[in-house]
């Protein structure tokens, strides 16, 4: 079975009701969630011996985000305690044309305080056979950005692959800041997440022609990152169409060895929940490259899993691989008898 290593912070949620401003609210559902969780979550469910590497204060809600990793299946060996705080999120549930709102309370959470010399680099690393870090752990302190600089740097030397999700969050800290931070280990990483957006506003690459197609702008992007990181073995990122924010259309794209694959086009109607959608995505994709499948296999798993990710409430999925690959051979609503 192989061990795969995620690295975050997770944090409770708090979420308003469908049609339901957070001023109006007199009372919150709770779920437990954060990229790097959501993913170690799907990727245990998907059949890998994965492990959630964190900080979490020693109290009840610490001990409830463990119950909730041990429910999944997620290892917990490397969570630490300690710390006064759990980082929290708040959704204000989007309707219509009115979009989903996000508000952090998550500063001096007892993540955002870990140092370097709490966490045992090399020994989280042993045996693994893939990391996944997101830029959201960048932004939360110039010490995690040193932290996952060498992280990465261990990882390359003990033949580990890096995955790394820019996952930017403009609420956390500017463009100018996560690209300074995100340069820096881009020459580490052998499986990128990111877009359109993020190659202009994080990496510098000149705009290209709006004239040109969706894929064919992609497809330049990746390729300018490729002659500054040569490094990178895949890319990958979706095209999604908001129509409201209960009807979406999503597509996923994945490069590699010089080549643009794409998934079908989803219809996500209705939507029951967007927000952990990405992160099944990048779990689907690493799970097609750790497997060993095609490209156009890998794609189309892991926009599937994306896309079932939507039909359920909360960050993280539970869905199989076999489920997933199920779904993908499907008719979306038939019934699976």
């Amino acid at each position: 079975m192989k061990k795969v290593i995620t690295f975050g912070e997770i944090m409770l949620r708090l979420s308003t009701g469908t049609g339901m401003l957070l001023r109006q609210a007199n009372q919150l559902s709770v779920h437990y969630g954060g990229a790097e969780a959501n993913v170690a979550v799907s990727l245990s469910h998907f059949g890998y011996q994965s492990y959630f590497v964190s900080k979490i204060p020693e109290n009840s809600l610490g001990r409830a985000v463990e119950q909730h990793l041990k429910s999944h299946g997620v290892r917990t060996d490397f969570l630490l305690k300690g710390g006064e705080r759990l980082g929290s999120y708040y959704v204000e549930e989007g309707a219509g044309e009115r979009s989903s709102q996000v508000t952090y309370d998550r500063k001096y959470s007892s993540f955002s305080q870990l140092e370097a010399d709490e966490i045992d680099i090399e020994g989280i690393l042993q045996e693994v056979s893939l990391i996944h870090i997101t830029g959201i752990t960048l932004a939360l302190s110039p010490a995690l950005q040193e932290l996952v600089l060498q992280i990465f740097k261990k990882a390359k030397e003990m033949g580990v692959l890096v995955s790394f999700d820019f996952n930017y969050r403009s609420k956390l800290w500017s463009q100018q800041e996560a690209a300074e931070a995100i340069k820096l280990l881009m020459p580490y990483v052998d499986i990128c997440f990111c877009g359109e957006l993020d190659a202009v506003h994080l990496l510098g690459i000149e705009p290209v022609e709006e004239s040109l197609s969706q894929e064919e702008r992609l497809t330049f992007y990746y390729l300018e990152i490729l002659k500054s990181y040569p490094n990178i073995q895949y890319m990958g990122s979706t095209f999604r169409t908001v129509q409201s924010a209960s009807s979406n259309k999503l597509q996923g794209n994945l490069f590699t060895s010089g080549k643009l694959y794409q998934s079908k086009v989803h219809h996500l109607e209705p939507i029951v929940e967007r927000i952990g959608g990405g992160d099944s995505y990048a779990a689907g994709i690493l799970w097609g490259i750790l497997e060993g499948f095609p490209a156009q296999q890998i794609i189309s798993f892991a926009t599937a899993a994306s896309a079932l990710k939507h039909t359920i409430q909360g960050d993280c999925s539970s869905f199989t691989n076999e489920e997933v690959m199920q779904f993908a051979k499907n008719e979306s609503g038939m019934i699976n008898r």
